[in-house]
């Protein structure tokens, strides 16, 4: 009987102990570092009068880097602060517009501003995988939070859009209170194959060259064979990033089936004369996000009024900067954020 409970004690004290011993390890992390005003950022991209401008770098949890820009009103603390987290189109980046302009033009407004660089800016347009997009925009969300800001509202241009989107419907957030999106697009896979491309023996060429990329190892690898674009050349494109955005049967970037899933208000402004995003797509998603079932409280789609022939400057708002910036202010006061 002694032994027994011998036993038992010493089993509880090696289990103490061994408790005691254990300690917590750290598998993935989002860190962030502010740094110097990046080379190349032009000189004119500086913030107005009572706003402050901080450039920071950003791990995102995969490894991946996520350079951004913060716009901060001044003497304005962050909890008070309704921050947009900004999201480039194709290509762009946190300086070209629209994004340049809104978030100089809607810090001056009294909201803070992270726009973010994702993994598809500049040089690697269409060389991204969808769904991993994602990781920046999270990353950028987490590091809104370490900042102090507690109103968060995501903001998508063209195929930033629909990263929003994505982002917004898979992630219900209580601190995510709005979503907006400008120059956005309907359906993207069937868009890319339509309208873009518009030759199925070249969208079969692009699909076996994919297919073949990912079963070899290499989906990240740029194809051989090239996509017509938005504006009608050839460009070059990972296999990851045809079967994730382009191929319709493997394309996640479809956003009539997000819009729906997004369970906070929505605001879509088009500009009329836009080239590139033609004028029945935004109607796709005003139909979806308005639609039985849908999880949005709200969607509303504004069109502005361009008096210009369709052009391209036309989806970068050239012409209508001002409106864009007012339409969403007006948009974000009218949902008290």
């Amino acid at each position: 009987m002694t032994s027994c409970w011998l036993r038992a004690v010493l089993a509880i004290v090696a289990a103490v102990i061994g408790a005691s011993s254990l300690r917590a390890e750290i598998a993935a992390s989002i860190e962030y570092v502010v740094v110097e005003r990046p080379p190349g950022v032009p000189a004119e991209f500086a913030a107005p009068g009572s706003v402050t401008l901080r450039f920071l770098a950003i791990k995102a949890i995969d490894g991946s880097r996520v350079d951004a820009a913060l716009w901060q009103p001044e003497g304005k603390a962050a909890g008070a602060t309704t921050l947009i987290i900004g999201v480039h189109g194709s290509g762009g980046n946190f300086v070209k517009p629209p994004m340049g302009f809104m978030s100089r033009d809607l810090a001056a407004k009294g909201y803070g501003v992270l726009a973010i660089n994702t993994r598809q800016s500049d040089e690697r347009v269409n060389t991204d995988n969808f769904v991993e997009v994602r990781r920046d925009i999270e990353a950028a969300v987490y590091v809104a939070r370490a900042l102090g800001y507690r109103t968060l509202v995501l903001y998508g241009h063209s195929l930033g859009s629909v990263q929003v989107q994505y982002y917004a419907a898979n992630n219900w957030e209580p601190d995510i209170k709005a979503v907006v999106m400008s120059g956005t697009f309907g359906n993207l896979p069937w868009k890319s194959r339509t309208m873009l491309v518009q030759n199925e023996e070249n969208y079969r060429q692009l699909t076996e060259a994919a297919f073949k990329a990912l079963r070899e190892g290499k989906a990240a690898d740029v194809l051989s064979v090239r996509m017509s674009w938005i504006t009608g050349q050839q460009v070059p494109l990972t296999g990851q990033h045809f079967l994730s955005y382009r191929h319709e049967p493997s394309s996640a970037a479809d956003g009539t089936y997000w819009i729906r899933r997004v369970p906070q208000p929505i605001l879509m402004v088009r500009d009329a004369g836009d080239a590139i995003v033609q004028a029945f797509e935004p109607y796709m998603l005003l139909a979806a996000a308005t639609s039985p079932g849908s999880l949005a409280p709200s969607a509303k789609l504004v069109v502005l009024p361009n008096p210009k022939e369709p052009s391209p400057a036309a989806h970068f708002f050239a012409d209508n900067q001002k409106a864009l910036v007012d339409t969403v202010s007006n948009w974000l006061a009218e949902q008290k954020l």
